[in-house]
């Protein structure tokens, strides 16, 4: 069911005769509250149990197609605001993503979440779409992004990124000590870091440009 809606929502959005927003709207309007269940009810779980150790898991994999039918839904809030809360839940209730990407998750799967975040502070919805195209004609988005970006600076200003790992084995972003017995000359994944440094940074930029007084900046 996953597939087949993630799919669908997808094929929509590519195609260029259609009209996308009233078809997109039939098709999850209906849905709205069930997808806003799954939401908090699947992320919402605790997810230190050794089903989610492995990417191959039954459980897992659902997992990882929740998190697509989420990429294609962010995909269709951007290009499509159609002011659902499917559509918002992803800023609105970031703290659970968060919460899974420095939990005990296969790093798989905290990799995919945290380019998922990535593409919500670029606004880039598909990997061909023009980075923040429709962003400054869209005011509900830049108030969903507030949002997002002040839950991202509430945990960073924690312990949070010293629990995301930089690779499967080798290195974390609070240093670069390794297991016993690891082979340390592996690196850190520049990629996940890269897209880690940018949702921090994209989240300061935005609290920066909403902030009503300097001592709140500082």
């Amino acid at each position: 069911c996953l597939w087949t809606l993630t799919t669908i929502i997808k094929d929509i959005l590519k195609d260029t005769v259609l009209p996308k927003a009233g078809i997109l709207k039939k098709l999850l309007a209906p849905l709205d509250a069930v997808l806003e269940g799954f939401y908090n009810s699947i992320l919402f779980h605790h997810f230190d149990s050794h089903h989610y150790t492995s990417p191959y898991s039954e459980a897992a994999n659902n997992l990882i197609s929740f998190i697509d039918l989420l990429e294609a839904l962010l995909a269709s809030r951007i290009e499509l605001d159609l002011l659902l809360t499917c559509q918002r839940v992803l800023f609105l209730k970031v703290s659970y993503i968060l919460n899974l990407i420095s939990s005990s998750i296969h790093y798989l799967i905290k990799k995919k979440f945290i380019m998922l975040l990535k593409k919500c502070v670029l606004y880039k919805s598909r990997e061909d779409a023009k980075s923040g195209s429709l962003f400054l004609q869209n005011p509900s988005l830049y108030e969903d992004m507030l949002a997002l970006s002040n839950a991202v600076l509430q945990v960073v200003n924690l312990t949070w990124l010293n629990q995301i790992p930089l690779s499967e084995k080798v290195s974390y972003f609070g240093g670069s000590e390794a297991a016993p017995g690891d082979d340390t000359q592996g690196g850190s994944d520049q990629t996940v870091l890269r897209a880690l440094s940018l949702v921090v940074l994209k989240a300061l930029e935005f609290k920066f440009h909403n902030s009503a007084t300097e001592a709140e900046i500082k």
